[in-house]
């Protein structure tokens, strides 16, 4: 499940489009966003907005505690953005649902949400194609979230801060081909047994060959794979010099790690967002397993390393506590709180008296958007991820900025900007 759900993460770097856009009132500009058709009913709808408060829902899998972060983060935003006066006057109520982990229960609270909220914002979920069902059937409803499904991601009334899209971007895999020069024609790579992961596989592939990798062992894994010595063998066998894990989890990294220490294996390991955890290094059996790996992610190091250089990082971190206290924040937790985030930033600009179509009118002129530097800045309006990142490696057992990234300072709030997105062709 998990192992899933990091494939959705690494698919940041990805690609762009651009398209004619249809404006709220009916008429097309060639300005480069994509289409976001508002239906005019859409307008006289204030579902869940009283004179003093908007309610909004949030649709994610709680079971097994598999997103919990997602409604956490979400939260925090909102307690936040609450106790500066809430948007406008009006405080913000957000309404949690627990989908069960089934299409059914997906489905079901999604329509709850259309019935009694204003929008939904920050959902995470597996079985987000059975809600996006009920989206597409009511396309003036927004939705602010980071989905997975591909149908669900390309409607027009669904925003992300970081729109998932085909494809990789360059700049990581040129900077690790330059970095590691002499183990790039030796490369190994970790996918999970799924269609959908070797889809992704086949993306990062094609740009990580195009910046001069040669791989000679590509080792899937299936879901329940708690053991990797197996894979790790064959690789050690077949001269791996450098490791691809950024599309693994850190339940399954942590695995690979113990692994490579058992055989004595110590190629230069990749890491990427769904690997980033306060518990990656516990799990793989302390530091001296895993220092030396790098991490390249559009994110701030938002466990603790950033959080006094990028202040919003600061602010996630001390109302994610109030929100949950004791709370271990993950990548869905920073999702939650984006998403809440790129929200409030369409609702302050939808109007005294916001209607859903106002929000999605609002939300369809944010061209950019970077979380006051908490992530590299995307384009929600066209589904455009962020064609910048940041490298950090693990030494003496934590995350660390690594000195090739600009300063936080700088223009572009320590991200690297250079390359490009590219696209496999056919995809």
């Amino acid at each position: 499940m998990v192992m899933a759900v990091g494939l959705g993460a690494a698919a940041c770097s990805s690609t762009t489009s651009s398209s004619t856009t249809t404006t709220a009132a009916g008429g097309s500009s060639n300005s480069g966003t994509a289409s976001r058709p508002i239906p005019s009913s859409a307008y006289s709808d204030h579902t869940g907005v009283t004179s003093n408060s908007i309610q909004i829902g949030n649709v994610s899998t709680l079971s097994l505690g598999l997103f919990k972060g997602a409604q956490v983060g979400t939260q925090a935003y909102v307690d936040y953005v609450n106790s500066t006066g809430g948007v406008n006057g009006r405080k913000l109520v957000l309404n949690t649902a627990d989908d069960g982990f089934t299409g059914a229960g997906n489905k079901q609270a999604t329509q709850n949400a259309v019935q009694n909220d204003l929008a939904l914002v920050g959902d995470f979920s597996l079985e987000d194609s059975f809600g996006g069902a009920v989206l597409a059937a009511n396309p003036g409803f927004p939705d602010v979230s980071q989905v997975l499904d591909d149908a669900t991601n390309k409607l027009p009334n669904v925003y992300s801060p970081i729109p998932l899209a085909d494809g990789w971007a360059s700049g990581p895999m040129n900077y690790y081909a330059n970095k590691f020069k002499a183990d790039k024609d030796k490369a190994g790579a970790f996918l999970a047994n799924s269609p959908s992961a070797t889809q992704t596989w086949e993306g990062e592939k094609y740009v990580a060959e195009k910046a001069g990798f040669t791989f000679v062992s590509e080792q899937t894994y299936a879901t329940t794979q708690t053991d990797f010595n197996e894979q790790v063998i064959a690789m050690k066998n077949a001269g791996v010099k450098i490791i691809f894990m950024d599309q693994m989890p850190a339940n399954y990294a942590s695995s690979v790690f113990k692994a490579l220490a058992q055989q004595s294996f110590h190629p230069q390991i990749l890491l990427g967002a769904a690997t980033y955890s306060n518990e990656l290094v516990s799990q793989s059996g302390g530091a001296a397993n895993v220092d030396g790996a790098y991490l390249s992610q559009n994110l701030a190091l938002y466990l603790g390393t950033d959080e006094t250089a990028v202040p919003a990082v600061g602010t996630f971190l001390q109302w994610v506590q109030k929100a949950s206290p004791g709370f271990n924040p993950d990548l869905f937790t920073a999702y939650g709180w984006l998403s809440a985030d790129l929200f409030v930033q369409g609702l302050k600009n939808a109007g005294s008296n916001p209607s859903r179509g106002s929000l999605l009118q609002a939300l369809s002129k944010v061209t950019s958007f970077n979380g006051n530097g908490f992530n590299a800045p995307s384009n929600p309006s066209t589904k455009t991820p962020p064609n910048c990142y940041l490298i950090a490696t693990i030494t003496n057992g934590q995350f660390v900025r690594s000195p090739d990234n600009p300063p936080t300072t700088s223009s572009t709030n320590g991200f690297r900007c250079d390359g490009s997105y590219i696209v496999k062709p056919g995809t």
